[in-house]
């Protein structure tokens, strides 16, 4: 198989998607700094492969009971030690960076780790299933890769909003809470999938509606952030 073709189709999403919301910032953040919150992003694939195989081992006999071990799978398995990992990304890139003086700048952050986290993984998806690339890549580029530009958006607006606008326990628990309840949603929903073909058709559809509400909600997050810094710059 095309090594380049792997890439292409592996890295294509995340490059759109990191486009998209880096035009979305009326200050562009410095290209360097982005560069860093996406290489952060994909260096973390490495601690949070380890943290998941020990959750995996520790949690083996309940992850062989059907629905139960999936929901476990989503959340304690997958969606936490990986948006746990990417919030001490972001805390690394936000903790001294004084070009994070814009609501909006949290969420572009945020998307720029969760992109580079889902480049590796994008990767490792497809060199693992060469036989089915296009099928796989796919599937991944219009599901997985924008569910990790979701997660980042949801971190990174409760990051803003708790510097910003008010430093209260809601909002900074939701900086790990709302990512992880939204990707341990969309995760079990496929888990799930895995009983039977009838649970699978269900699965399928459920998953089409929840992405479809996620984006929709994450827009309107976008759009508060940038209403809100119109109104600090006085535009």
């Amino acid at each position: 198989m095309n090594i380049s073709l792997i890439l292409i189709v592996a890295l294509l999403p995340v490059a759109l998607l990191s486009f998209y919301i880096y035009k979305r910032d009326p200050l562009p953040e410095p290209a360097p700094l982005l560069r860093k919150a996406f290489i952060y992003g994909a260096l973390i694939v490495f601690p949070i492969l380890i943290v998941e195989s020990v959750f995996s081992f520790a949690l083996t006999p309940l992850l062989a009971i059907p629905f139960i071990g999936a929901i476990l799978k989503a959340f304690i398995v997958a969606a936490i030690p990986e948006e746990g990992f990417k919030l001490l990304a972001l805390w690394l890139l936000l903790r001294k960076n004084p070009y994070f003086d814009e609501h909006i700048d949290g969420i572009v952050y945020a998307v720029y780790v969760s992109l580079g986290f889902a480049a590796i993984e994008n990767i490792m998806y497809l060199f693992g299933n060469q036989e089915i690339l296009l099928q796989v890549g796919i599937m991944r580029a219009l599901m997985a890769v924008p569910g990790h530009y979701a997660f980042g958006i949801l971190m990174g607006f409760f990051y803003s909003l708790y510097y910003f606008v008010n430093r209260s326990s809601y909002n900074r628990n939701m900086i790990f809470v709302a990512p992880v309840i939204a990707h341990g949603t969309y995760d079990a929903i496929l888990f799930v999938s895995e009983m039977s073909e009838y649970v699978a058709v269900i699965s399928i559809i459920a998953s089409v509606v929840f992405c479809i509400w996620l984006h929709r909600f994450c827009f309107k997050r976008i759009q508060s952030h940038i209403h809100r810094d119109k109104k600090l710059f006085g535009e």
